[in-house]
């Protein structure tokens, strides 16, 4: 090991056991030996803007970008001293240095937007926040210490798009309430994304995606002739449900139910939990008759209904009921060639429902018909259970011709491997 070896070691165990008096001398060492050590060149510089010495570590700074001008931890402290000595024009040129050398660079992506920011420029501000966030992924794996500004950025770049958002809505006020139905929440939707204030949400399928369908988040109810049939019979389906609550309170079961080993994911919390429980008259397709016997009134007016069934997948039927202060996380279906009903049977004030870009409250006796293929989530804010009735649909895209497709292709990919 050489002598110059043997101080950049002893300088690293100085600065692992926080001896930063030791570690400064030891690289001084190392400079005077290698005048050019990049990483010798970088602890000066550190140390001397730990102290304050802004002229030194200046000083420290233009040997350092001189013997490596692309070394990226070289050029954060560059941009830090810049800042410091209050020179935004020499700032901004090591920002845009770093970022030639690595356009990802999450330190220098948010010292630019921190740059804009004091420069009064918030819209180019909040896009290079909104881009710094991208970068920086979910907030579970945000680098260690970057916490802070991370959370300033998505508090700029939120307040951006929703002042954004505003401006783009009174501008196309007249516009937008001249239009009617979905023509309507197409349009608000279209504004909101491109505020930033949503995201676009797309069909994402499990299992069977039928492509070239609309992704269309709640239906109208209007268009389904076994609606009005349905709602009458509303008080003697939640009759039923209630007695059900008595009779069959050991049938009713955690809705999400992974094995040991499985990954869970999103549902975490909910997994094998009475927070989000169900009572199945309908599963993959099968008919449960020991559900459905005690639910008579409830098995006409489903048999009315022209419910999908698509072997193995569907129709499922249910009451789901939701705990107080639950909330179902955001989640996807299984083939869009069907739609979801909602026949909202216990619902208390404080519980809403989301489709994509589409808020909804449920309203007993009121169905909601929508495509749970769309990212949609749940939440019960109040101090009571809500309870809906839930089941299976053809999506009225796809022609009978189309349905029966559904229905082999559906059975070929059960049945394939034997």
């Amino acid at each position: 090991m050489t002598k110059l070896d043997e101080l950049v070691s002893a300088a690293n165990a100085a600065v692992a056991a926080r001896n930063w008096q030791e570690a400064e001398r030891l690289w001084e060492e190392v400079h005077a030996i290698d005048p050019k050590h990049p990483r010798a060149l970088y602890a000066l510089t550190a140390h001397a803007l730990q102290r304050g010495d802004l002229g030194r570590a200046h000083e420290r700074l233009m040997e350092a970008l001189s013997a490596a001008p692309s070394d990226l931890s070289i050029l954060q402290l560059a941009i830090s001293i810049h800042e410091k000595r209050g020179d935004p024009a020499s700032e901004l040129e090591a920002i845009e240095q770093a970022l030639t050398v690595e356009p990802y660079f999450l330190s220098a992506l948010l010292s630019k937007a921190s740059w804009m920011e004091r420069q009064g420029r918030g819209v180019e501000a909040a896009a290079t926040y909104r881009n710094a966030l991208t970068v920086a992924g979910p907030e579970r794996n945000w680098p260690q210490g970057m916490g802070p500004i991370l959370m300033h950025a998505r508090d700029v770049a939120g307040g951006h798009s929703a002042r954004f958002h505003e401006y783009l809505r009174a501008q196309l006020s007249d516009r937008l309430n001249g239009l009617s139905g979905q023509t309507r929440e197409r349009w608000e939707e279209a504004t909101s994304i491109l505020a930033g204030a949503s995201a676009a949400y797309p069909s994402v399928s499990n299992q069977l995606a039928v492509p070239r369908l609309p992704a269309i988040p709640f239906h109208d109810p209007a268009d389904f002739d076994w609606v009005e049939g349905l709602e009458a019979q509303t008080d003697a389906i939640r009759a039923e449900l209630l007695a059900a609550q008595e009779s069959l309170q050991d049938a009713f079961a955690p809705y999400i139910a992974y094995r040991p080993g499985d990954p869970v994911n999103q549902w975490a919390e909910l997994n094998h939990s009475d927070r989000w429980s169900h009572l199945s008259l309908w599963r993959s397709g099968e008919k449960q008759e020991d559900t459905l016997a005690a639910c008579p009134k409830t098995r006409a007016a489903l048999e009315a209904v022209d419910m999908a069934d698509i072997g193995g997948l569907c129709p499922n039927v249910m009451f789901s009921a939701l705990a107080p202060h639950t909330e179902i996380p955001p989640h996807h279906g299984e083939t869009n060639a069907r739609l979801v009903v909602h026949l909202p049977l216990i619902v208390p004030e404080g519980c809403t429902y989301r489709v994509g870009f589409e808020q909804r409250k449920w309203e007993v006796g009121k169905v909601l018909i929508f495509d749970d293929t769309i990212e949609h989530t749940a939440r019960n804010d109040s101090d009571e259970l809500r309870v809906v009735l839930i089941f299976d649909v053809w999506n009225p895209l796809l022609s009978t011709e189309e349905r029966q497709v559904v229905r082999e292709l559906a059975n070929a990919a059960r049945t394939f491997g034997g």
